[in-house]
């Protein structure tokens, strides 16, 4: 790479983009509906939701983000359900690999981003997902997609989180709607120690949504004790 573009890369790496953000791609749903016991032992819960989980549904989400305000990137994460008396979601566990993704989810939204290699590979009915840690795949399903396409949208299954970073609470209602065809996993393997284990588990249902568009206003806020 020249010199001048790694420069500029490096520096497109740390630009902030802040709220609100309009993200356009396709990706992958999977509606879970997880035990307690499976959420407080293997949800990779950080310590201020452990104990409070609160039931309802769950959510597996992989992502094709192609065009977004820090540009194209891939995204895996777990919602594994509602937490805390205001009964929100929080997002587990999160994996892309944009740097430029992770400073600003993290900033803006609370969001518990890590960086590492995703792999996104499609083929005719198929979609091919895989995270890497160094060498290692740590991630890696094959969920195939097909039939008739149907409306999908969060006005029947909103999406309202509390992500608490810094011991500060960042309250988010992100709201999109897309084309969405019913979804199968034919292989998924995983790390339990990089992503919690949803191996032996059945979804309830699957959905590849293409295309779609998402919008992330800006957070409210409130401190730890809220």
């Amino acid at each position: 790479m020249p010199e001048h573009s790694k420069i500029l890369q490096d520096l497109h790496l740390v630009l902030k983009a802040p709220p609100p953000w309009t993200l356009q791609g396709e990706g992958i749903l999977l509606f879970f509906k997880f035990k307690k016991e499976w959420v407080e032992e293997q949800g990779h819960l950080p310590a201020h939701l452990k104990g409070k989980f609160k039931g309802g549904l769950g959510y597996v989400m992989l992502v094709d983000y192609q065009k977004s305000p820090v540009g194209p990137y891939h995204e895996v994460l777990i919602i594994p359900g509602k937490f805390r008396k205001t009964r929100r979601q929080a997002i587990t566990k999160i994996y892309v690999d944009s740097e430029a993704s992770t400073q600003n989810g993290r900033n803006n939204w609370g969001i518990p981003k890590i960086t590492l290699p995703i792999s996104w590979k499609k083929e005719k009915g198929k979609d091919i997902i895989t995270i890497y840690s160094g060498k290692e795949e740590v991630f890696h399903t094959e969920i195939t997609h097909g039939g008739l396409a149907f409306p999908v949208s969060t006005t029947l299954l909103p999406i309202r989180l509390c992500q608490t970073l810094n011991k500060v609470k960042y309250y988010t209602k992100p709201y999109g709607n897309g084309w969405g065809k019913l979804a199968k996993i034919k292989r998924l393997d995983l790390d339990p120690d990089f992503f919690p284990d949803i191996r032996g588990i059945s979804p309830l249902f699957a959905i590849k949504v293409n295309p779609f568009t998402i919008h992330f206003p800006e957070a409210t806020y409130g401190d730890e004790h809220i």
